[in-house]
């Protein structure tokens, strides 16, 4: 259950995880907040704010003031924008900066920024020092109701996404919807992506909803923190069950097996990003259920639908300057972390909020799929 404001406008969304349970706050102007509620939860500790370039420019004097107003330390590592940034290379650098900010155990890091920002500071986190505490303060839609959430952190290697990471939980995420004012509006649909997720996933009524009303969500109405709140509660339900993804969790990857492929082919690059290639692959994930007999009627081409009517990729064709093979395809879903023993595991569905976990799919009609869906 979603907990009763503790300010006017703002949700709060418990995550249940025993002694390193943490809250989701969400709302309108909650950055300024941002020192107090350090303050208050680890009393005088020292910070060191991680984010990017382009946040930088937006949002990183304000984080400081915060910090300043409720006497709280804190120095600054910025790092380059863009998912490139989620390599050993950044990776190194960006833990010598904190380590040079003189940040001990009992310290806090903050990640200001979006999934990447979010991925690469949780991970620093999780091992300087053997183990930081830190704070999430995502400034994307896609951080916001997904990668802040749940404690996943990781790079990137040559062979694939999110190969080297770690479980580490942090200790706050504030996802300040004011925040999201500045994004680009290709960067906002790419979030909305993993939005829908939560209702194809298990959840029909919300994804009806969002049928209804996306154009709320997109113009920045009181939809947005309605849609943001319920994705934020569905996420932090199936986290709290399934931390480390052995079972239930599994289910947060609809569209990612297809869509890390996507991304992979592009190369890591604004050729496509991350949501982009989720609603690629979710709209994969849909037609191959059909194709395999397992989802009745058009409810493939509902959601197809709806996320080309958000303004999301549905087709590799919608990407310009993306060309790609179902063998070099394959090549790159082999990679994928949910491969077990050479056996492919894919998020399929029986409904609009029916999804489930596939074991031991036959590669063969992966490929048979992938063939006839790039001819289209």
């Amino acid at each position: 259950m979603m907990t009763a404001p503790l300010k006017a406008g703002e949700i709060t969304v418990p995550v249940a995880l025993g002694d390193r349970a943490y809250d989701i706050a969400i709302g309108r102007g909650l950055i300024a907040d941002l020192g107090t509620r350090i303050a208050a939860l680890k009393p005088g500790a020292r910070t060191v704010i991680v984010t990017d370039e382009t946040v930088a420019k937006y949002h990183l004097s304000a984080a400081e003031a915060a910090l300043a107003a409720a006497n709280v330390p804190t120095a600054t590592v910025v790092v380059p924008a863009g998912e490139t940034s989620k390599s050993w290379d950044t990776f190194e650098t960006m833990c010598e900066a904190v380590i040079a900010a003189r940040i001990e155990r009992n310290d806090l890091v903050i990640a200001l920024g979006g999934g990447v920002v979010g991925d690469l500071a949780g991970f620093a986190a999780s091992v300087i020092r053997r183990g930081l505490d830190y704070v999430q303060v995502p400034t994307t839609l896609l951080a916001q109701v997904d990668s802040s959430v749940g404690g996943k952190t990781a790079i990137n290697s040559r062979h694939g996404k999110n190969l080297v990471g770690m479980f580490h939980q942090p200790i706050l995420v504030i996802a300040d919807t004011a925040l999201l004012d500045t994004l680009p509006a290709r960067d906002f649909r790419a979030g909305y992506a993993e939005v829908a997720k939560f209702g194809l996933l298990g959840d029909a009524g919300f994804f009806a909803w969002l049928e209804a009303n996306w154009q709320d969500v997109v113009a920045g109405g009181s939809a947005r923190e309605h849609a943001i709140a319920i994705a934020c509660r569905g996420k932090a339900g199936v986290v709290a069950r399934d931390e480390r993804e052995t079972g239930e969790r599994a289910l947060l990857n609809l569209g990612h097996t297809f869509g890390h492929a996507f991304e992979a082919a592009a190369g890591f690059s604004n050729t496509l990003l991350h949501g982009e290639a989720v609603a690629l692959g979710i709209v994969c994930a849909f037609e191959f259920s059909t194709r395999l007999g397992l989802l009745p009627g058009n409810d493939a081409g509902r959601v197809a639908h709806h996320l080309a009517a958000v303004g999301l990729p549905t087709h590799i064709r919608d990407v310009p300057g993306l060309n790609v093979t179902a063998d070099r395809l394959m090549d790159l879903i082999a990679q994928d972390k949910k491969v077990k023993r050479g056996k492919l595991t894919f998020i399929l569905s029986r409904g609009i909020g029916q999804a489930f976990i596939a074991n031991e799919v036959d590669p063969a009609q992966v490929r048979a799929f992938l063939a006839e869906t790039l001819s289209r």
